[in-house]
């Protein structure tokens, strides 16, 4: 009988696939429908149509000028991670070796952080250092501390005491003991962390470059706005959509899984 069952289930697992599937282009078909029969009625400087939108994402990618503006927004993106990460990595450290700041950092920077808003950050970075990619750059790095500091310290706060006590018995040296056990034990928080920060840092992108950018694609959607280039800020939505799924599903999932299956305890 379990034997029966388990063939059953495994037999079933293919067919539960397919429709969900099956369900998924449905809706993207249905969806693209209800696109193309709205751009009928609308104006197209208000809903451009599926095509429309196709051949301007097809001239996007085909234009040097346009794809020097994804790699400006790529560029602030990945600044941004890698300050903001080692900014927040380090206060989260802080109060693991100095004790006595724990109660500053939680109780007042990382609250503060948490509390100011992306747009309060863009138009101050704008007042302090201009329209330039500095500006953008700042703005994203001060939204995205706060996710590092939070799940770093969550994974400091979960570190085995019993592999802590057993490599202290080994060296008191405390460089050999945080890049041999602590900084590998965070594998897993560094991975999701970074996961995280990815995703939201394109959202902060896009405002930071409509504001105080004089490039990117944020940038291109304000030029975009400014001429009711409709069909060029859907192509530029639709580019980051595509490439934030991509680059989540297929690279960062993956190396998150592989980094937790070894360094997981």
């Amino acid at each position: 009988m379990v034997d029966t069952a388990i063939a059953l289930a495994q037999s079933s697992r293919p067919r539960d696939l397919f429709a969900r599937r099956l369900a998924a282009h449905l809706f993207t078909l249905l969806f693209l429908a209800a696109w193309q029969a709205a751009a009928l009625v609308a104006p197209s400087y208000l809903l451009p149509s599926p095509a429309q939108v196709a051949w301007r994402l097809w001239s996007f990618v085909t234009s040097w000028r346009d794809l020097g503006h994804l790699a400006a927004s790529l560029y602030h993106v990945a600044a941004a991670i890698a300050i903001s990460f080692a900014i927040g990595s380090l206060l989260a450290l802080i109060p693991y070796y100095v004790p006595p700041l724990r109660f500053a950092i939680e109780r007042r920077i990382g609250p503060f952080l948490n509390s100011f808003s992306a747009i309060g950050w863009t138009l101050l970075s704008i007042m302090w250092f201009g329209v330039s990619p500095l500006t953008v750059i700042f703005a994203i790095s001060a939204v995205l501390v706060p996710f590092a500091l939070v799940n770093m310290s969550a994974g400091l706060a979960n570190l085995d005491a019993e592999i802590l006590e057993m490599a202290e018995s080994f060296t008191r040296q405390l460089w050999r003991m945080f890049a041999l056990v602590i900084a590998p034990s965070l594998y897993p928080f560094i991975f999701a962390t970074l996961r995280i920060m990815f995703g939201v840092a394109w959202k902060v992108t896009l405002t930071a470059e409509l504001f105080g950018g004089n490039s990117g694609l944020g940038y291109m959607i304000n030029l975009s706005r400014q001429e009711f280039d409709t069909a060029t800020i859907f192509a530029a939505i639709i580019l980051i959509i595509a490439f934030v799924h991509t680059m989540d599903r297929y690279i960062l999932a993956r190396l998150q899984a592989s980094v937790s299956r070894h360094y997981a305890y």
